[in-house]
């Protein structure tokens, strides 16, 4: 196979490794953001030279970027509406023994689960409960869309990249 043949190849498992990371964004099974790092950072070790260095720059600045607001917005507007780092703790915890009851789904019901136990338990008024477990929901369903677009940004710059290059 020549040179061009095994180019072609490659990308196509870049692009597959990518769209997994893609999935496990969206989907929180596997680390998305560092798939997709570390599909595109293969990419520029193997294909080299400025451009694909430069590419990967772009991406991972990206990415970084979108890491950070992930955790810095959704976060301050959870604080602001008064849910509590221990509710979020406790969704965590039993949304990750939810997964594996009940696999993919039990995630999500683990977490909404533990944080509205959580916030019953200190708030001692489910009404008020129920609200901040929806604040949650809203901030996780924030931080993965801002998550997301990073991904999705950096994607787009290893497509342009790649046909670039």
């Amino acid at each position: 196979m020549d040179s061009v043949a095994h180019q072609g190849w490659f990308a196509l498992l870049v692009g597959f490794v990518i769209l997994i990371g893609l999935i496990g964004i969206v989907v929180p099974i596997l680390p998305g953001v560092l798939l997709i790092f570390g599909a595109i950072a293969g990419w520029a070790f193997l294909t080299g030279g400025a451009s694909a260095w430069t590419i990967f720059a772009i991406c991972t600045a990206l990415l970084v970027v979108s890491g950070v607001v992930k955790y810095a917005w959704p976060g301050r507007r959870m604080q602001d509406a008064g849910v509590s780092r221990r509710a979020i703790f406790f969704g965590a915890v039993l949304g990750i023994i939810g997964f594996f009851v009940v696999p993919v789904i039990g995630l999500f019901v683990g977490f909404v689960l533990g944080v509205y136990l959580s916030e019953l338990y200190r708030l001692q008024i489910s009404r008020r409960a129920w609200q901040a477990t929806v604040h949650a929901v809203r901030g996780v369903g924030l931080s993965i869309l801002i998550e997301l677009a990073g991904a999705l940004l950096a994607t787009g710059v290893w497509i342009v990249g790649l046909v670039l290059t």
